[in-house]
């Protein structure tokens, strides 16, 4: 089993930055993709970024795009996505998301560990 736990949410402006960390225990393995997903009320769960161990790529929803950044610190297992520029609609509770299959399972949902969610709230 792996555990996660996210932490850096909060209350911010329009604006504003924030930035999210994601630690894996137990049985983890650094050669995992890990990546982020956000979920707002009444919407679906939506990929947001994710980051491959194989290469090191990158890959972003559209809509956060040149402003968030993802990245990993292998020795610490630990993903980072630091938000700049945030807005009202990132309003959401952002999950991590980690698996050995690599990147490509992780941006279709189906990573096989999640994170209890941090809570972002952007005020305008």
């Amino acid at each position: 089993q792996v555990q996660l736990v996210e932490s850096g949410g909060g209350p911010v402006q329009a604006g504003g930055s924030l930035r999210l960390s994601c630690a894996a225990s137990g049985r983890t393995s650094s050669r995992s993709a890990m990546g982020w997903f956000r979920q707002a009320p009444g919407k679906e769960r939506e990929f947001v970024a994710v980051i491959d161990w194989w290469t090191d790529s990158t890959h972003y929803a559209d809509s956060v795009k040149g402003r968030f950044t993802i990245s990993r610190d292998n020795a610490k297992n630990t993903v980072y996505l630091q938000m700049t520029s945030l807005r009202p609609e990132d309003t959401a509770v952002y999950y991590c998301a980690v698996d050995a299959r690599g990147s490509s399972v992780i941006r279709a949902g189906e990573a096989d560990y999640w994170g209890q969610g941090t809570q972002v709230t952007v005020s305008s």
